[in-house]
């Protein structure tokens, strides 16, 4: 009889709406602000600038790294007055609306823009008014304010990539390549500021290429799944790669003839329902084709250069670093990873198991192969470092089952590994060549830390072990200098208050706190933070890492039903390593009444070893389910106040896929799940993402080559649904095309299975301006089904977060 009452108290449990009312996102955005840096490095210096924001409002500060000083920009107090004189409207130093601010003029000043209340005539247009906008300088030495009359003109257009040296610059217009010189750029920029009908008919325009369609364009992209990307109404960007003397450029073109076309409906557009079509691949059809070529800057010829090696291959350009004297052109320029000779670009096969890295000279007709790998799931790469004046470089690879740094000459020889050891290298984050020494950043390297938190660490050029330069126990997340001499450390843990500090690489030392984010207001609002676990997966072996969520006011003589809110990578696992703002999903729904928890699974992330990450190759649909089941089991078992009886399953995207297949997979196990945009079924899903992930076949025969794809779908399982199930999807999802789940839906059906179905208007993938109506759809649903009870109908929810 006591068993019974304890259930039937435990299925009548009131949700606590009120309580995660407090948490929205639009109440969070008013109570934590700034939680990390992004260092705007001076040109001439290690000096950086910064803006951090706390309950006290924003203030901007320049920080010296080798003196060791941090010193706010302006006097905040008197600059409010200052901008109050001139504009008219009161201003305090809390409350001053500085926009687009910019260091300017070889670091002297700053410029900036405030927008006044009066209102104005439109420069562009006498029809029209618009709030008049003030345009400032400030002069750093001498901290004075001074009021333009203008704002200073862009000096090119935004879709123009323009030539290192400034003298011309390379757009789209009806899917043909053009250029313009300096001055036609200058007038250009003038004309996209003032947008509308305004023409310029001085501009002088020069047409590069004449054979750009549709299907063939000459914008270098291969994806086309852009609906706004439509060269015939506007002037675009195209994907071109600059010599650093400006005398070459090259491009791709794709053709995307064999492409077929996908579509959506938006049923809300006005006057009629609007059809919209966008190419997309599925797995295992005809993909684009590439072509590559080089264009001489002066008589403006082209050459296509052979690159065939595999059948549709894929081919991408490496961007050159940016440096101190790029950072602050006033123009898009992006220059190729090489010299005034040639550079290098990477081609991969379809199924991703071959990859070459190549090097194209300027007066070449073909690839050169310089590196080559291979694997039997699919290679992965990151951009090579050039060193010695691009003698010899630094080579990302994970041939050894793990992510490590190898050094090579530019022929291609081997000359040594620059890492070795069970841990994934993250990324370089730098070289100082002077010094000797790499900055990069890594994963794994500390024996008893969770795996997942990156630090920054250094190595010699001449190999050898890496020294750690940050703190332990933190996820760290740098930025560093242009000679790598100084580093800005975001470092956070999901359980810990992101905080900013700087150091010194050289030295290997710390010079200076920065930051820490103000937490004041969230922890007066009740707020928690979660507790990090580690279970085993269901192989007994590996571990896995979480994060349990908790109501903020937790009983913990009370049982609670358990949410786990997944995804199953292979990209990224929906397990939260830094704290974030993003409550939505986690420590908001914990608030209406349950334990939400997040873990990972074998397969799910490729910050681990090689072996972790392809777990799910060729599975991709079942592969972390039983690793999530065992992980509950395990917490239930540890925590008494986790009522095993009572599990739900929650994710978005690829968790949306996992969730259903989860409850359909285990239907005794979990009771009810809320399943988001999901690729339920993955042969309509983008190819890159299902063919990468899963694989597929190369087959050959009669000398014809075909690609063969297969993964069990979602909807295979649909006979088997015993719980609760909710499927989301906004109808013009252009991303994971809402088919998938209608396919679902339609299998339920014929299985005579009752299952909810919610479908956004208008919505795109990630459910735009409906995530809060959404939000409180998942507390219903779930509070239904796994608290016995869900808000009263005549409580407008969505109303709880407009003060």
């Amino acid at each position: 009889m006591l068993l019974v009452a304890a259930a039937s108290a435990a299925a009548r449990q009131k949700p606590n709406y009120d309580l995660a009312s407090r948490f929205s996102i639009k109440r969070t955005s008013k109570m934590v602000f700034s939680t990390s840096i992004r260092p705007e490095w001076f040109k001439g210096s290690n000096k950086f600038w910064y803006s951090w924001k706390t309950s006290e409002g924003t203030k901007y500060y320049i920080v010296d790294p080798v003196a060791g000083t941090k010193s706010e920009v302006f006097d905040m107090p008197r600059l409010a007055m200052q901008i109050t004189e001139i504009v008219g409207d009161p201003f305090d130093a809390a409350h001053l609306p500085i926009k687009g601010l910019k260091l300017k003029g070889d670091d002297k000043y700053f410029l900036f823009d405030i927008e006044s209340t009066r209102d104005a005539k439109d420069p562009y247009d006498s029809t029209k008014t618009i709030k008049k906008t003030f345009h400032f300088r400030y002069d750093i030495s001498s901290a004075s304010l001074t009021e333009l009359k203008e704002k200073e003109k862009e000096k090119y257009p935004s879709y123009a990539h323009v030539s290192p040296d400034g003298t011309k610059g390379i757009y789209i217009k009806a899917y043909n390549l053009y250029w313009a010189d300096s001055t036609s750029l200058r007038k250009m920029a003038v004309e996209e500021e003032r947008g509308g009908s305004y023409k310029d008919s001085t501009i002088v325009e020069h047409k590069i290429t004449t054979s750009g369609t549709s299907d063939h364009s000459w914008d270098g992209d291969n994806y086309k799944g852009d609906t706004e990307r439509d060269s015939t109404k506007r002037k675009m960007a195209p994907n071109v790669v600059w010599s650093p003397d400006s005398k070459h450029f090259a491009t791709i073109r794709w053709d995307m003839s064999k492409v077929k076309d996908l579509w959506v409906i938006n049923s809300i557009s006005s006057p009629r329902p609007k059809l919209e079509t966008y190419k997309y691949q599925l797995p295992g059809e005809p993909g684009p084709s590439g072509e590559l070529y080089i264009f001489d800057a002066a008589s403006w010829e082209s050459r296509k250069i052979a690159t065939a090696a595999f059948k549709d291959q894929d081919m991408m350009f490496f961007n050159a670093p940016e440096t101190a004297e790029s950072k602050y052109e006033d123009y898009d320029c992006t220059r190729w990873l090489g010299d005034d000779n040639g550079f290098y670009m990477l081609r991969l096969s379809r199924d991703l198991k071959r990859q070459d890295l190549c090097y194209v000279g300027v007066n070449a007709d073909s690839t050169h192969v310089v590196i080559k790998e291979r694997m039997n799931t699919y290679v992965e790469t990151r951009t090579p470092v050039l060193l010695k004046g691009g003698k010899e470089l630094i080579w990302w690879s994970e041939r050894n089952g793990w992510a490590n740094l190898y050094l090579y000459k530019s022929d291609g020889t081997l000359v040594r590994n620059l890492t070795e050891g069970a841990f994934h290298v993250n990324d370089v984050l730098g070289v100082n060549e002077k010094a000797g020494y790499i900055l990069l950043s890594a994963c794994g390297v500390i024996a008893g830390e969770n795996p997942y938190q990156s630090h920054n660490y250094k190595v010699s050029l001449a190999g050898g072990s890496l020294r750690q330069l940050d703190m332990p126990d933190m996820d760290v997340h740098a930025a560093a200098s242009f000679d790598a001499r100084y580093f800005v450390a975001n470092y956070s843990r999901v359980d810990a208050k992101p905080a900013v500090a700087l150091y010194d690489a050289a030295a290997g030392r710390k010079v200076r706190e920065l930051e820490e984010s103000d937490f004041s207001l969230l922890f007066a609002a009740g707020y928690k933070f979660p507790e990090r676990f580690k279970v085993k997966a269901a192989d007994g072996v590996t571990d896995l890492y979480g994060a349990m969520y908790r109501p903020f006011d937790f009983d913990s003589t009370k049982t609670y039903p358990i949410i786990d809110y997944v995804y199953p990578g292979p990209q990224v696992e929906a397990n939260n390593i830094s704290w974030s703002k993003g409550f939505l999903r986690t420590d908001r729904l914990a608030q209406i009444g349950f334990v939400v928890i997040t873990v990972g699974n074998r397969g799910g992330h490729p910050d681990r070893s090689k072996w972790y990450h392809n777990f799910g190759y060729g599975n991709l649909r079942d592969y972390g389910l039983e690793d999530q089941k065992y992980a509950i089991q395990q917490l239930a078992q540890r925590h008494s106040f986790i009522d095993i009886s009572r599990v739900g399953i929650h994710g978005h995207s690829g968790g949306g896929f996992m969730s259903t297949a989860a409850i359909l997979k285990y239907p005794d196990f979990f009771k009810a799940a809320v399943s988001c945009a999901g690729n339920h079924d993955n042969s309509i899903y983008n190819r890159w993402w299902s063919e990468q992930h899963h694989g597929v076949l190369e087959k050959i025969e009669k000398g014809d080559t075909s690609f063969v794809y297969h993964i069990d779908t979602n909807q295979e399982l649909a006979k088997n649904l015993k719980g609760h199930l909710m499927l989301v999807t906004g109808d013009i999802d252009n991303n994971v095309n809402p088919a998938n789940t209608i396919r679902v839906v339609n299998a339920l059906i014929k299985a005579n299975k009752r299952f909810d179905l919610l479908v956004l208007p208008g919505q795109r993938h990630g459910f735009g301006d409906m995530n809060e109506y959404f939000f409180w759809r998942l507390a219903d649903y779930f509070s239904e089904w796994l608290l016995g009870s869900s808000r009263r109908p005549e409580v407008d929810v969505t109303q709880m977060n407009n003060d």
